[in-house]
């Protein structure tokens, strides 16, 4: 290939090549990109030979001291300074990455400015970052939803239901006529009570049909393990992304029957909230493990993480509404209070104990489902 063509296609991929003849000292090699003249007001041609221009470029400064280095030690893999930022002249922001390499025995030093492309991916990057933000904005309130909804369902009907009990206890006393008369007012205002509460719950009802719903039978029970599947795959993206990794365990029998009391639905969202607080606790290059194991009678699935472990001062509340480590700002705090709720409802069990290496090991025991 031509030397004339190599210039070409430099100048083509917006990439400055010099090569290094002294300690700060390099030669123009080839066209000048355009925009080098965004940067210096000198005028710069080919063949010149020049000081870097670290005013112009103040990183380079502090990468030339890396690429020195490389170059005494002769070695073969090109060096890279990372992608940084600069102001042109005009003050506009733009985006470079330079590398030092060897080119037939030579000591080249290449600037490159980042394609348009680049820019499009940070700006993708950017807007999932705030759809993501905006999800989980939903998710919280969402959450809150179900708790309050959880919370009439339980409590305020279930005070009802004392105070009917006292009606009918207090209907077999030797009353006045005056006081039957009141307690016939009293059970006609807890009527009323009732039905204004079912239609809250009507106004909600497919939050609560979903939360208060699920189903032991063989034939239309979940398969825990392929809702293992389906959020390790929905949730796995996010791990690459920062650098962790999400894995089922390898030791899991394939061939048994998963099925267990519950809903399809709420399933995941257990495994969703549980892989995703192990996340929010795990450093890069961590893993988290999603395992399974079969019992007699009951299935137990965990997620184990690498993290820093659950604090003591919060142990004790952490299945609690709102509870929420320090490091938590901007969560709820209902994530592990909702799946508590679901599992107990199911009929099931729900904890959490200390990993031995360090991190924590979240679980839960699920009743097998009847296969009668």
């Amino acid at each position: 290939m031509s030397e004339s063509l190599t210039a070409e296609i430099f100048v083509a991929l917006d990439i400055l090549v010099l090569e290094r003849l002294d300690i700060g000292k390099f030669k123009l090699i080839g066209n000048i990109p355009k925009w080098v003249r965004r940067f210096c007001r000198k005028n710069l041609q080919s063949g010149m030979e020049i000081i870097v221009p670290q005013e112009d470029f103040p990183f380079i400064e502090n990468f030339l001291i890396d690429a020195e280095e490389y170059w005494l030690e002769n070695a073969r893999k090109p060096l890279k300074s990372g992608i940084w930022s600069d102001l042109d002249i005009a003050g506009n922001e733009f985006h470079f990455e330079a590398s030092a390499l060897f080119a037939d025995d030579k000591k080249i030093l290449l600037i490159e400015m980042m394609s348009d492309s680049y820019t499009e991916k940070q700006n993708l990057i950017q807007r999932a970052r705030e759809n993501k933000l905006n999800y989980t904005n939903v998710i919280k309130e969402k959450q809150k939803k179900e708790v309050l909804i959880h919370c009439i369902i339980h409590d305020v009907a279930g005070q009802l239901s004392g105070i009917n009990c006292c009606f009918a206890l207090l209907e077999l006393e030797n009353l006045t006529e005056k006081g039957k008369e009141r307690l016939e007012i009293g059970r006609k205002q807890t009527f009323q009570q009732e039905m204004l509460i079912r239609e809250i719950l009507n106004a909600f009802s497919t939050e609560v049909e979903s939360l208060e719903s699920f189903t032991n039978k063989f034939d239309k029970a979940p398969d825990i393990l392929a809702s293992a599947h389906s959020v390790i795959e929905l949730l796995t993206p996010t791990f690459v992304l920062n650098k962790m990794q999400l894995q089922l365990a390898e030791d899991i029998d394939t061939s048994l029957n998963w099925q267990v009391v519950g809903d399809k639905s709420r399933l995941e969202r257990i495994f969703a909230n549980l892989i995703e607080n192990a996340y929010r606790h795990s450093p890069s290059e961590s893993t988290v493990t999603v395992n399974l194991v079969s019992q007699e009678g009951y299935i137990t699935a965990s997620v184990e993480d690498e993290g820093s472990g659950v604090p003591e001062e919060i142990a004790d509340t952490l299945f609690q509404k709102f509870t929420q480590g320090n490091k938590q700002s901007g969560k709820s705090g209902l994530g592990l209070y909702f799946c508590k709720i679901t599992v107990e409802r199911w009929g099931g069990e729900i904890g959490f104990t200390p990993r031995e290496g360090g991190g924590s090991k979240f679980w839960f025991r699920l009743l097998k489902a009847d296969a009668e």
